[in-house]
Formats: C-alpha cells, sequence, structure tokens
C-alpha cells in the first residue's frame, strides 16, 4: 500500500483488530453453538469474546516469537511494564514529559530505570524499541545494514511532506538518488570556496550592521539558517534563493515560530511551514501507530506542504523547461558544468520525483547541508556560538589559531583549513554532545534479526540478582521500530569518560583520551555510518569552517543575550534539579528531526577596542 494512503491502512487495520473477530463471533454463536443472545447478554459476550481474542492473538505472537528466539539462540529484549494495559499511562507520561524534558531526558530515565541501553516500550500492544546502545547503533547503520530500512511506518508519517525524496525511500529508489547525488560532493567541487566567500560577507555584514547600533542581540539559529540555505541552493540548483535579503527577526519583537523565530514575511511563511511540518512528523513519531486516528478528517501537514511546494514547483518548472530548450537545441553539457538541479531534470521527466529529491536537498541544505546525511552546519554554528559566548577562553584560543594560520584577511585555502586542529576539535565536541540528528528511526526487515549483546554501559550498576552472564545476543522482531539515540550515546560516561557532559576540545587533541575514538569510531556517529553515511560531511566541515574563519577575523566577543529570547523560550528552573549537561544549560535544545534552539540563539556579538 502506498505511504500517502494512511486512512486506508488504519481502516484495513481496523477490520483486522474488529469486523474479523466479530465475524468469527457471529459464525460460533450462529452455527457452531447456536445459541439465542438477548440484548443483555449479547454484548457482555461480545466484549468477552473481543478480549479473549486480543489475549490470544498476543499469546500466539509470543508464542511465535518465543520459537524464533529459540532458533536464534537469542533472549528477549527487555519491555517496559506500565500499571495499565498497553502501557497507556507510559505514553502519557512520556507526552507531557516531551513538554518540558531536556532533550531525550524521556529516554534515558527509562534507560536509567531498567538498567538496560536497549529497551521495548510496547505501546499500544505495539513493539517499539529504543535504543542508546553503542553496539547495536553500529549494527543498525552499518554491520547489520541489511536487516534494516526506512520502512513502512516512517514513510507513512513522512510522504506527505518529503514524498520520494532520498530521506523517505529505500533500495532501488535511494540508490538512484545517492548516485545522481554523489558526483556533486566531488573534492573539486566542495573546495572551491567562492560561493562561500560570497555568502559569508553577506552575513558578516548584516552582524557588523547589527552590533553597531548599540549592540543589539540578533539570532544567530536564524541567521545561519539563512546562510546555510542561500549558499547551498547557489551550490546545487544555481539559484539563490535569496533568504539573507529578507526580513529579519527584531530582538524583543519576533514571535517564537515552530522551531526558532517568526517572521512576517513570504520567507517567514515558508520557513513556518517547513518547520511545523517536521514538529507535526516528531509529534506522529511520539504517538506511534495509531497516530492516524487523530488526523483522520484532517492531514495536518497539507497545508504546511501546500505553503513548501508553491515555493518549489517554479524551480522545478524552470529546470524542466530548460531542459526542453536544450534537447531542442541539440545541446548536451558533460556532468561538471551542471548544477544539481540541472542534472537531476535529466534523469527524470517526472516533476513530484524532481520535487521531492529537491525539497529533501533544501531540507538538507537550511537543517543537515547533507543529502544522505547526519549533520546540520545551521545547528552546527549555532551550538559553536553557543560554546564560544559561554567559554571566551575557547574564543580566544580558536582566534589565535585562525589569525595564525590564515591571518586578518586574505583568501581562504583549502590547506590553510586542514592546518586548524583546534577548530576542527571544537566542531567535533560540538557534534558530539549535540548531534544535530539527535535521533533517528529505523524498522526490521519482515525476517527479524539478533543484535549482539549490550554493551557494558549497566553491567557494573546490575541489580545483583540480575544475571549479567548471559551473552546470548538480543532478539530484533521483524517489522519492528527500533528509535536510536546518537545524542545519548555520544554522552555515554562509559565509551567517553566520566567527563562526558564536559564540553572540551582537547578531549580530540590529546592521546590518551583521542584513542579512545580511534580504537572505535562508531561511538562517534554525527555523519551517520555505512552505506547511508553522508555524502557531504566533507562540504560542511568546509563550510562551517570557512564561515568560522572569516568571523573570528573579524570579530572576537560572543555573549548570550537571554532577556531577547521570546517567552518560554529559556530552561525550566526544573532543569537545575537534574544533573549534567541539564542542571548548567542556559539555552533550551529541542529536537524535531533535526536539533535546534528552542526560541533561537540571541546573541550579542562585537570586536573589542583595539
Amino acid at each position: 500500500m502506498h505511504p500517502s494512503n494512511y486512512r486506508m491502512r488504519l481502516s484495513l487495520d481496523f477490520l483486522r483488530i474488529l469486523a474479523l473477530p466479530s465475524a468469527v463471533f457471529y459464525f460460533i454463536t450462529t452455527h457452531l453453538v447456536k445459541v439465542h443472545l438477548g440484548l443483555l447478554t449479547a454484548p457482555t459476550l461480545y466484549f468477552a469474546f473481543i478480549i479473549f481474542w486480543s489475549i490470544s492473538k498476543s499469546i500466539f505472537t509470543k508464542v511465535l516469537q518465543r520459537a524464533e528466539r529459540r532458533k536464534l539462540g537469542a533472549k528477549e529484549i527487555p519491555c517496559v511494564k506500565g500499571a495499565w494495559p498497553g502501557n497507556i499511562d507510559v505514553l502519557v507520561k512520556m507526552l507531557r514529559a516531551f513538554k518540558t524534558s531536556y532533550i531525550l531526558d524521556v529516554y534515558l530515565q527509562l534507560f536509567e530505570e531498567y538498567q538496560c541501553t536497549t529497551l521495548n516500550t510496547r505501546i499500544l500492544w505495539t513493539d517499539h524499541i529504543i535504543s542508546m546502545d553503542q553496539e547495536h547503533i553500529k549494527f543498525i547503520l552499518s554491520t547489520g545494514f541489511e536487516h534494516f530500512w526506512r520502512g513502512r511506518w516512517q514513510k507513512e508519517r513522512m510522504e506527505r511532506f518529503l514524498g520520494q525524496g532520498i530521506f523517505n525511500r529505500d533500495d532501488e529508489m535511494w540508490r538512484m538518488h545517492r548516485g545522481n547525488t554523489r558526483p556533486f560532493f566531488a573534492r573539486e567541487r566542495i573546495s572551491d570556496f567562492d560561493i562561500f566567500e560570497r555568502y559569508t560577507a553577506q552575513t558578516l555584514n548584516i552582524i557588523s550592521v547589527t552590533s553597531s547600533h548599540s549592540r543589539t542581540p540578533i539570532d544567530v539559529q536564524d541567521l545561519y539558517s539563512r546562510f546555510a540555505l542561500d549558499a547551498a541552493s547557489e551550490f546545487l540548483f544555481g539559484q539563490n534563493l535569496d533568504t539573507l535579503s529578507a526580513t529579519l527577526p527584531v530582538a524583543g519583537k519576533t514571535k517564537m515560530g515552530p522551531k526558532g523565530s517568526a517572521t512576517e514575511d513570504p520567507w517567514g511563511s515558508f520557513a513556518s511551514a517547513f518547520e511545523m511540518a517536521q514538529q507535526v512528523i516528531t509529534a506522529r513519531s511520539r504517538v506511534g501507530y495509531f497516530w492516524p486516528l487523530f488526523e483522520l478528517f484532517r492531514d495536518k501537514n497539507a497545508p504546511n506542504a501546500e505553503v513548501v511546494h508553491r515555493w518549489l514547483d517554479p524551480l522545478v518548472k524552470s529546470a524542466l523547461s530548460e531542459k526542453e530548450k536544450m534537447e531542442k537545441a541539440g545541446i548536451c553539457s558533460p556532468v561538471a558544468e551542471k548544477n544539481f538541479l540541472q542534472h537531476l531534470a535529466e534523469s527524470t521527466d517526472d516533476p513530484i520525483i524532481i520535487r521531492d529529491q529537491l525539497l529533501s536537498l533544501l531540507l538538507a541544505a537550511r537543517d543537515t547541508t547533507l543529502i544522505a546525511g547526519e549533520i546540520q552546519t545551521a545547528c552546527l554554528l549555532t551550538y559553536v556560538t553557543y560554546f564560544m559566548a559561554i567559554y571566551p577562553g575557547v574564543t580566544q584560543r580558536l582566534r589565535s589559531e585562525v589569525l595564525e594560520h590564515c591571518g586578518t584577511s586574505g583568501s581562504i585555502t583549502y590547506e590553510q583549513l586542514r592546518n586548524l586542529k583546534y577548530m576542527r576539535a571544537v566542531i567535533n565536541e560540538t557534534l558530539r554532545l549535540y548531534p544535530p540528528v539527535p535521533l533517528n528511526v529505523r524498522e526490521s526487515r519482515a525476517g527479524g534479526c539478533t543484535l549482539s549483546p549490550s554493551d557494558s554501559t549497566y553491567t557494573a550498576t546490575c541489580d545483583a540478582n540480575v544475571m549479567t552472564d548471559d551473552t546470548r545476543p538480543l532478539h530484533m522482531p521483524g517489522s519492528t521500530a527500533i528509535t536510536f539515540l546518537p545524542l545519548l550515546a555520544q554522552r555515554n560516561k562509559i565509551l567517553w569518560g566520566s567527563d562526558a557532559d564536559v564540553f572540551d576540545p582537547d578531549r580530540w587533541l590529546e592521546g590518551e583520551r583521542l584513542s579512545r575514538f580511534v580504537a572505535n569510531p562508531m561511538m562517534f556517529t554525527p555523519f551517520s555510518a555505512g552505506p547511508r553515511i553522508c555524502l557531504g560531511q566533507n562540504y560542511a566541515y568546509n563550510e562551517a569552517s570557512f564561515f568560522l574563519v572569516r568571523l573570528l577575523q573579524q570579530f572576537d566577543t560572543f555573549s548570550l543575550a537571554p532577556e531577547a529570547q521570546p517567552s518560554g523560550s529559556l530552561p525550566p528552573l526544573e532543569w537545575k534539579r537534574r544533573k549534567g549537561r541539564q542542571a548548567e544549560e542556559k539555552i533550551w535544545p529541542a529536537a524535531a528531526l533535526t536539533l535546534f534552539v528552542k526560541g533561537g540563539l540571541w546573541v550579542r556579538i562585537a570586536r573589542k577596542a583595539h
């Protein structure tokens, strides 16, 4: 069934859940037992039969899974045990907590309660696995890649927004998209810094003008998003969307949008729809399998998709029109002379496929700057700026390195960026603590598989009465969703040491601590890994590094402006009573497909008097 037909899927599910047992009940009472049921006894017996049917079905499923576990020599994944049927109380508690909790803390509390790193939440009698286990993340992304895919349920949640784009497809369609994209991230393309130079200069000019007016705060999250999108749109599509020239957020006046600041202009409408679509997808994921119940009469992403499509359709029409003109003129340009949109238009005449892939690239450009990948340049620059604002010593050290290797002006080369060791360490440490995709979802293939024994995170703290010498693998049931959590794995003290919650770029420079990562590179996966590893990771490193060099050549003082944050965007006081970074956080990290700062990151940027 096509992922867009979620109402049909839900109808068939209800037929399977209610209609089939009802038919069996009718057959038994009228043809086998042949009893006459009164008005009072019929509903009671029917209700009892439905319960019996559901319990029997659950038992049958467990028997099949137990037989499969025995065959595979595996054990069951630990399961959450709520007080209400279907763990409904657990679902309600989680949905409430998501509104005010720290990023992924809802999941971390479950892992701590059950003393394991992979857990079955089994909400509404449906298996859903969550994992912060580094070994299991490695298996999903790399060594066991063939056992997982994006899956039916994730496609269903995203179909209206991302359609047939690379982020929402598997197998042949995914390979086609990836093959089309790969040539555009060759080194000779991503080390051509002319585009970075133009849009960096425009962005820094905005900062200069703003900072000269009584050091007015600026929302750098919004600004960096525009910078990344404008640069990527020219790099990939040959057209500048010119979002940097649109209305900017104003401190103390701009309202909070779905993911940051909201502006009242055409670009603001597009950004709001773009961000709200991601929020809807995230909400659907949290509700789980039965999310269509809440959208029976209105697809919540339909109006968002309509706004986004109005922006994209002219680009698609223009690309197809240009293709037609080139064909009539008998001109066939080599790939090296084309931008990505031209290349994509030549690979298909289907405007929907082109638009969906274009949308995926815009999601990558604005939120991730990657094509198959897991990093967010706007997010990365936002959190680097956050750290520079709260750790002035980091800023001074970064700026000293920049001035030593790149001077105060002049062109920037690829070799110069490679020599900025401390900057690379700051970038990696930022990605470790705030991976732009803090969680991701896969679905196991129909046959099921086994996950290796869990890592050692909770081995030392397990209850003495619990067997810890059972080295059997875990049974991953077929056609089951698994949410894996890189943010939690990358803050795991067992992997990174007792200071895992501390921002310390030197861990990437000191031999003893760096050896942890060298010996186990899968403990750091902000770019994903395996066959779906991002094609644009070097593009992202180059773009972020280039921008930071120019930023630090011109500015040396960064400070947070909490008074400019929109109401409701500062961390709740209750966070202070928690542990780790949560107790120290001065901003509110949140996630909707990708990580962001709630309400934006309002900062004062200035030059010291020389």
